[in-house]
């Protein structure tokens, strides 16, 4: 009967991993939440207000200014590698609910040009090059291109604007071009532009050639539409799956309701912050009535559009909303057995100059009501852990999934 809440606010990553500067020498300087921290009291003022983070400790894993005050929770808390490569939210979910996702293929679409070309003609499309790039044209309208925002050869996007045609026909797209796609995502996007996609279009890093997606406008105008289609994986060896099959009640919300798989879970897809809160909140206290076991995960996705949009004060803006329902999640959550925890995927620092995820430790803050003041726990070794450590609160055997080793004893 314990409840179970997984909040990954997308993006709020702690500072740079050692590895960081791998790919872009200057992610070396990355911290997400500090920069953000800096920004936004330089812009507001006045500090941002999160007491709800500061009472689970976030200030222990970050010291700054900003978030000093005590911790005054029963929390166990520590910094997490991401144990995938790159920084993309999709591998870093997939891993966090406990899958192995250290062998990604990683391929520029360019190099697998004539497989995606033949492969959307056999299906009917017609397929021309933009300008002579590696860039298909799908039926006049969808734009195949590497996606710029993960680190490149992760992952490839089918994009269109749903002012030319509905999102059903990009998803098509999309799914043909999985079926052949090495790279751990293919992401099927829809959205709103004022300009045709091509003027958009520009290299990225590692010989990457896409859309910009920020500077469409799909993020700003309203009505986004996405499907991730994620490589073929064993998801009974997740933690959504695990919980399921031992009768737990699985509910995920917001974009983890995307991109997560599990049959019987009840899905609460939302963008906005407020709602993907309410929704988490609501699964809660719908929990406390049944005589059944609850996870509930949760994906708070307005923090890493704002770094995708390098607007700092918007992520911080973003934060304290967060804030206040994890506020709301700790009021409910107040029985022995139940527990809150808070992390991230990736990080996404809106001040490092560019408009791609950046590979940083996140913070793991859990909630125990009946556990230790504070417990400083040793860094994780990577987001798996995570999955595990929630899998041994619902009581489940952690051998279960494919990756991670529990944090906590219980």
């Amino acid at each position: 009967m314990n409840r179970c809440v997984i909040v990954v606010v997308d993006g709020l990553g702690i500072g740079a991993m050692p590895d960081a500067g791998e790919l872009r020498p200057g992610d070396r300087a990355a911290d997400t939440l500090g920069h953000v921290l800096d920004r936004c009291r330089a812009s507001r003022s006045r500090p941002l207000r999160l007491p709800a983070f500061g009472a689970l400790g976030l200030g222990v894993l970050h010291p700054h200014p900003d978030l000093t005050g005590r911790t005054a929770l029963p929390v166990a808390l520590c910094r997490a590698r991401l144990g995938y490569p790159g920084a993309d939210t999709y591998a870093g979910h997939q891993t966090m609910m406990g899958a192995d996702f250290s062998k990604v293929t990683v391929a520029r679409l360019g190099e697998r040009l004539a497989e995606v070309t033949d492969a959307l003609e056999q299906a009917g499309h017609t397929v021309e090059l933009l300008d002579g790039e590696p860039l298909p044209v799908v039926d006049g309208r969808v734009l195949v291109h590497d996606n710029l925002e993960a680190d490149p050869g992760i992952n490839w996007n089918a994009s269109g604007r749903l002012e030319e045609l509905p999102f059903e026909r990009i998803l098509a797209v999309a799914r043909t071009v999985r079926a052949v796609a090495p790279v751990a995502r293919v992401i099927a996007v829809g959205g709103h532009s004022e300009h045709p996609l091509s003027a958009s279009v520009r290299n990225g890093d590692g010989g990457t050639v896409g859309l910009d997606t920020p500077a469409t406008g799909f993020y700003r105008n309203g009505g986004l539409q996405v499907q991730h289609l994620g490589a073929p994986m064993d998801h009974t060896r997740q933690l959504p799956e695990l919980a399921a099959r031992a009768g737990v009640a699985v509910t995920l919300t917001g974009k983890a309701a995307d991109i997560l798989a599990c049959e019987s879970a009840l899905r609460r897809p939302a963008v906005v912050t407020d709602e993907v809160l309410e929704h988490t909140l609501s699964a809660v206290r719908n929990a406390r009535s049944t005589e059944q076991g609850a996870l509930v995960v949760a994906n708070v996705q307005e923090t890493d559009l704002a770094g995708h949009q390098q607007d700092a004060p918007r992520f911080g803006a973003v934060l304290e909303q967060t804030d206040a329902g994890l506020a709301a999640l700790l009021e409910e959550l107040d029985r022995p057995g139940d527990r809150l925890i808070v992390t991230g995927d990736h990080g996404n620092d809106p001040t490092i100059g560019h408009a791609n995820h950046t590979r940083e430790y996140v913070p793991v803050l859990i909630h125990r009501p009946d556990g230790e003041r504070v417990a400083r726990l040793p860094d994780a070794e990577g987001l798996a852990d995570v999955g595990a450590t929630a899998a041994r609160f619902l009581g489940l055997d952690p051998g279960g999934l494919a990756g991670g080793s529990p944090l906590l004893p219980h």
